[in-house]
C-alpha cells in the first residue's frame, strides 16, 4: 500500500507543480465561465424566460440557470487540458516510462486522473466564489453537497480526456479533436438550456442532448449545488465514467504503445 500511495502523491504533486507553473492555464479556466456569466447571460436574460423546474422551487434568472452548466464547462476544458498534457508526455517519452513500472496501469492512470480532477474542483471552487461576489448565490450547504458530484463529473470528463490522449500521436493534432469534443458536448446539453427548451424547436436535438453525458454531468452538479441527488444523472455519469475509463486502459496498453511509435 505504501507503493501506491507513493505514487498517487509523486503524481498529484508533479500535476500540481506543472498547474502552479502554468498561471495562465488557471485564469484562462475562469475568463470562458466568466464570460459567459457576465455578458452573455446579460444578454440572454430577455430572451429566455425560465419556468419552475427542479431543483428549484421559484423562477430563476438566466445566471442562476447556467451557473451549473459553466462549472461542468470548467471541468470539461481541464479534462481535454490534462489530456493534452498526456500527449505532450508520450511525446517525450515520459508516459511511457510511467507505464512500465510495476505497479498495475490502472491505478498510475487512475492517479494522473485524480490530480486532474482535484485541479478542476479547486477552479470550480474559486469561480463559483467570483459567482457568489456577482450575487449569484446557492444555498450555503450546496458549496459543500456539491464535492462529491464534481467529484464523479470530474472523473468522467477526465476519462475521457485520457480516451482521446490515447489515441492520439502527435501534440499538433489535439488541438482540433479536443474542439471537434468540447463543442459539440458543451452546445448540446442542458448546460445553457433546459431540455424542454429544445423539444420545442427538435425533438431530435433533445434527444440527442439527453443521450450526451455531459448533460448528466451538468444535471448531477445542478442538483448537487441545492442539496439534492439526481439517481438518474449519477448513474449515466458513473456508467460512462467507468466506460471511458476502461477505453482508456485498452488504449494505453504498454504493447499497443509500443506498436504506434514504431516508424511506418
Amino acid at each position: 500500500m505504501s507503493a501506491y500511495a507513493t505514487a498517487l502523491a509523486a503524481i498529484v504533486s508533479r500535476e500540481a507543480m506543472r498547474f502552479v507553473q502554468q498561471r495562465g492555464r488557471f485564469l484562462a479556466a475562469l475568463v470562458r465561465p466568466l464570460v459567459w456569466l457576465v455578458v452573455f447571460a446579460a444578454g440572454f436574460r430577455a430572451a429566455l424566460g425560465l419556468s419552475i423546474i427542479p431543483p428549484y422551487q421559484t423562477y430563476i434568472t438566466y445566471e442562476v440557470y447556467i451557473l451549473p452548466g459553466l462549472c461542468g464547462m470548467i471541468q470539461l476544458f481541464n479534462g481535454m487540458q490534462s489530456s493534452l498534457s498526456l500527449v505532450y508526455d508520450q511525446e517525450m517519452g515520459s508516459m511511457r516510462l510511467l507505464l512500465t513500472s510495476p505497479l498495475p496501469r490502472w491505478w498510475l492512470l487512475f492517479s494522473k486522473l485524480l490530480a486532474g480532477v482535484a485541479v478542476s474542483i479547486l477552479q470550480v471552487a474559486v469561480f463559483l466564489g467570483i459567482a457568489a461576489l456577482t450575487g449569484i448565490t446557492v444555498p450555503p450547504w450546496g458549496y459543500l453537497a456539491v464535492l462529491p458530484a464534481l467529484l464523479a463529473s470530474g472523473l468522467m470528463l477526465g476519462a475521457l480526456g485520457l480516451v482521446l490522449s490515447s489515441t492520439i500521436r502527435q501534440l499538433e493534432n489535439f488541438a482540433g479533436v479536443m474542439n471537434f469534443v468540447i463543442f459539440p458536448m458543451f452546445f448540446l446539453s442542458s448546460a445553457l438550456y433546459p431540455l424542454w427548451r429544445m423539444a420545442e424547436s427538435s425533438p431530435l436535438l433533445r434527444d440527442i442532448c439527453a443521450l450526451n453525458p455531459f448533460t448528466h454531468a451538468v444535471e448531477l452538479i445542478r442538483f448537487a449545488l441545492y442539496g439534492q441527488l439526481n439517481l438518474t444523472a449519477l448513474a449515466w455519469v458513473v456508467g460512462c465514467g467507468a466506460l471511458f475509463m476502461a477505453a482508456a486502459l485498452w488504449g494505453y496498453d504498454p504493447a499497443r504503445a509500443m506498436q504506434r511509435r514504431r516508424p511506418g
